[in-house]
This record gives C-alpha cells, structure tokens and sequence, in this order.
C-alpha cells in the first residue's frame, strides 16, 4: 500500500502518501542496458560496413528516448501528500516538484472524507471536507487503494486524538 500512518506522539498521527512504482531506478536502468544490448545484435551483421554507421544513431536515439522516458516518469511520480491529524487540526500538505505546494488546514472536529464513487476525475476519488473548502487526497494511488483509504481515513477522523 503505497501510504503509511505515523504516530508522532500520543496526539499527532500523519498520513503519508506517494504513488506507487513498480519499477525501481535499478530495474529502469537494466531495461535499458538490456534494450541497448539486444539492439546492438543486429549490429554485428554490418560491422565494418557503411550501414553500421547509418543504423547506430537509430539504436541510440532508441535508447535515448527510452531514458528520457524513465526520467520523466520518476520525475512526475516524486508528488507525495502528508495528512497532519493533531487533537484539535487536520493539516494537509501536497507537495509537487513541478507546481508550488498546497496546503489546507482545518478543525479536526469539522473535517470529514467523501467518496465520489463516479463524477470526479478518478474512480472512487476521495476529498476531505472542512473549513468551506473540498480537497481531493490520493488521487494518484488505484482505486483499491483509494477504497482503503476512505475507510481509514473516516476511522482516524472519527476516532478522538
């Protein structure tokens, strides 16, 4: 399950999230070596010849692109959320390299987590609701996860600090 609940004292509990990857940088990085290696077989049929010089910078830009791609990709999975839940506060904080940060704040006595089974951008999406605002939580992870979610989240908000 790609969150995971923090018991900071006895009356600050977080909730941290981040989505899930299924393959580690080490495994990306032996994909690519792999697709370099398997690209350079055919290669050998033309060593010594003109034609090996006109088929490498295909393979390269290949594997080029297929490295950019990973980067990318880890790039735009490095978003997490922390949900502060104190006796009297819930604090949520988004974090995203590439946009600025968000916060919201309210009273834990207020707020409350809803599921949007259909209508929002995800299946099952999950808000929290409180101080006249809604804000979306977990919108990255599946929508087992998002399941779980709601459930544990609407017992740690109704459970007292």
């Amino acid at each position: 399950m790609p969150y995971r609940w923090i018991k900071n004292s006895d009356t600050e509990q977080e909730l941290r999230l981040w989505p899930h990857n299924s393959l580690p940088p080490r495994g990306a990085m032996g994909v690519v070596l792999a697709v370099f290696l398997f690209g350079l077989i055919p290669l050998f049929a033309v060593l010594g010849s003109v034609l090996l010089w006109g088929l490498l910078p295909f393979l390269l830009l290949t594997v080029l692109g297929l490295w950019l791609a990973f980067e990318m990709n880890y790039r735009a999975r490095s978003v997490f959320e922390v949900l502060t839940l104190d006796k009297t506060q819930a604090r949520l904080a988004h974090r995203n390299p590439r946009k600025d940060d968000l916060e919201w704040s309210c009273n834990r006595y207020w707020a409350r987590p809803e599921m949007h089974a259909s209508g929002g951008p995800v299946p099952h999406y999950v808000t929290l609701v409180g101080d006249g605002r809604e804000v979306e939580i977990g919108a990255f992870l599946t929508e087992e996860e998002r399941i779980a979610l709601f459930d544990d989240l609407t017992r740690k908000l109704r459970d007292s600090a």
